[in-house]
């Protein structure tokens, strides 16, 4: 549309003002074209009402009718939308044309049942400045029809209900996805909670005996997989702590919050073997050496801790266990 009017100039005249040098031609080239696809035009359709015009040289102005102050009188067709112009062909060059066909044409629409003779449209071309030539074509007839009523039959209803059509698979299919989608974010998060619950909380207290506890800790301990410098501190942990709760249930000493020398202090006061006592003191002295003054302890020493520790926990164990029998007897 905008080539278009780079081309010409569309002014709205009424075709009774045109005035100046010419010539008046008379075409039959005009057009009604139905936009619904019916037999027959109903009350509220809409039609395309306009004209061809062929061989329109470059550089012409164009003035059409002004339908603005009505189309008909009594307004029994009315203008749904005004003049739109379509280049259909141009001729010659593309860069320089010589000429254009153009489709005019203006919308129209009827609310009233009856056979209409519509205004002839009409066009004003200046192909040159002061020398205009008038083209008027032959008006086109418009019948606008009503669905019949058969009123023996007629029978008023009430207004239906909106119409339910049954849901398809593939209708449902997204939000069963969406569904499945949320299960599996809310069982992944669930998990994801779980296990930091688990790794941040405490150890469960556990019913069995403490030295079947420290026993079953130590084990975790065998082996040289804990052996390398950069893992002994860990693997020392792991065996003093397990010794410190063993003590503490074993003894009643607080040895969990004891330093070591005020482990021993207690420790030299119950029945712990000399000769073990001084072993189990020399293990917790080298971890204390390994935990705070980033010593290392030889493979001697490291392969000596765990089965020390196992057998002060069952040394003890059997010292207590033959403690209680002679009480019972």
């Amino acid at each position: 549309m905008r080539k278009l009017l780079d081309i010409i100039t569309l002014i709205l005249l009424s075709c009774a003002s045109a005035s100046g040098q010419g010539k008046l031609v008379r075409s039959e080239d005009s057009f009604l074209e139905k936009l619904q696809e019916r037999d027959s035009v109903l009350i509220g359709d809409q039609l395309r009402y306009g004209f061809h015009l062929k061989g329109v040289p470059a550089g012409s102005g164009l003035m059409l009718p002004d339908f603005s102050n009505g189309f008909m009188r009594g307004d029994s067709v009315e203008i749904a939308r005004s003049w739109v112009i379509d280049t259909s062909a141009v001729r010659g060059r593309k860069k320089s044309p010589e000429a254009y066909d153009f489709d005019c044409s203006v919308l129209i629409t009827s609310f009233e049942e009856g056979k209409y003779l519509l205004p002839p449209l009409s066009v004003i071309e200046e192909t040159s400045p002061g020398v205009m030539d008038t083209v008027v074509f032959k008006p086109l007839e418009l019948e606008v029809f009503t669905i019949p009523v058969d009123t023996a039959a007629y029978e008023i209803h009430d207004i239906k209900g909106q119409i339910r059509y049954p849901v398809t698979f593939l209708e449902i299919l997204p939000y069963i996805l969406a569904a499945l989608l949320v299960l599996a974010l809310a069982i992944l998060i669930r998990a994801l909670v779980i296990a930091r619950m688990r790794k941040s909380s405490p150890e469960k207290v556990s019913n069995d005996p403490p030295y079947l506890v420290a026993l079953r800790k130590l084990e975790k301990y065998r082996g040289d997989k804990y052996w390398a410098r950069d893992r002994q501190k860990v693997f020392y942990s792991g065996i003093t702590d397990t010794l410190r709760e063993y003590i503490d249930a074993r003894y009643g000493i607080d040895a969990p919050e004891m330093t070591t020398a005020e482990i021993f202090d207690s420790l030299g006061k119950t029945d712990v073997p000399a000769d073990l006592f001084v072993q189990v003191k020399d293990l917790f002295e080298t971890a204390d050496m390994v935990k705070f003054a980033k010593a290392f302890a030889s493979d001697e020493e490291n392969a000596a801790a765990v089965p020390l520790a196992v057998r002060f926990v069952t040394s003890t164990y059997q010292t207590q266990t033959k403690d209680n029998e002679g009480g019972t007897e």
